[in-house]
């Protein structure tokens, strides 16, 4: 039996990869928050965890991918969707960046895990920041981290209110989508940050209230990294919440049209 019905062009889950799509999530959870999980004396340093986050993370995404396309949740058509969508968030990347805040790839990821759920948004999020690392010359011990965290922001997207994510029939509702839309992306851009924070804040400062504490406990930690992050990085956060919510409302309304019309022709099921 077809997962979706065809009002909705989600990609439909199957238990074996809504399985896979969680463990993943939890593992990458896990993996990006270990400094809040670390007990006292712990060997790993930024130089260390990342390449072994990196290691952990490639047959993770692999095995999530393989088995949305074992189970039919992902066809070759969507395969060919997310190669093309991982090249734009590729190409489109280098005009922003990051730089003073600006991100021109995240409200990409937003729209497409809206549109096709949120097992494409996850694998998206991943290969996208990939892609672009390899082409920007962006590959250190923090790639991991944005690859974990923007394919937090894509599932995010795609287990928003509205499951079916059929096109609204009347104006008032595709502008509520939009408005429901901006607000994830505020609220995920500063997640954003608060999750690349962690791929350095424990080795950046060693005193103070800022400082990461070895084995001080969730509380006291993540308390410590948002302070940290609200007096380090907290512009370039808001500047990427803005710049991400600008560019859905300016590119949302057409881009959810075409995606959906996309998916709907390509009959996914």
């Amino acid at each position: 039996m077809p997962m979706t019905t065809p009002s909705s062009p989600r990609l439909g889950f199957r238990p074996r990869s809504l399985l896979a799509v969680v463990l993943a999530a939890a593992f990458g959870l896990v993996a990006t928050s270990w400094p809040l999980l670390a007990a006292p004396g712990g060997a790993l340093t930024e130089t260390t965890s990342g390449p072994w986050l990196f290691a952990l993370l490639l047959p993770v995404v692999t095995a999530v991918a393989l088995i949305q396309l074992a189970d039919g949740g992902m066809d070759a058509r969507a395969v060919a969707m997310l190669g093309v969508l991982s090249a734009i968030i590729a190409a489109v990347r280098p005009f922003g960046a990051g730089s003073a805040g600006v991100e021109t790839v995240f409200f990409l990821i937003i729209l497409a895990g809206r549109v096709f759920g949120p097992g494409f948004g996850f694998v998206l999020g991943n290969t996208g920041l990939f892609a672009s690392a390899l082409l920007t010359g962006g590959v250190g011990p923090w790639m991991p981290y944005q690859m974990f965290a923007a394919a937090f922001i894509g599932l995010g997207a795609g287990a928003l209110p509205g499951s079916n994510a059929a096109a609204p029939a009347t104006r008032s509702g595709r502008a509520v989508e939009i408005a429901m839309l901006v607000v994830y992306a505020v609220l995920a851009s500063l997640a954003f940050g608060l999750l690349l924070n962690l791929s350095f804040w424990p080795f950046a400062i060693t005193q103070g209230n800022l400082a990461y504490v070895p084995g001080g406990g969730i509380g006291e930690n993540l308390s410590r990294l948002v302070a940290y992050s609200a007096a380090t990085s907290l512009g370039w956060d808001l500047g990427r919440a803005i710049t991400t919510g600008l560019l859905i409302v300016l590119t949302g309304p057409v881009l959810l049209r075409v995606m959906r019309r996309t998916a709907r022709r390509a009959q996914w099921h």
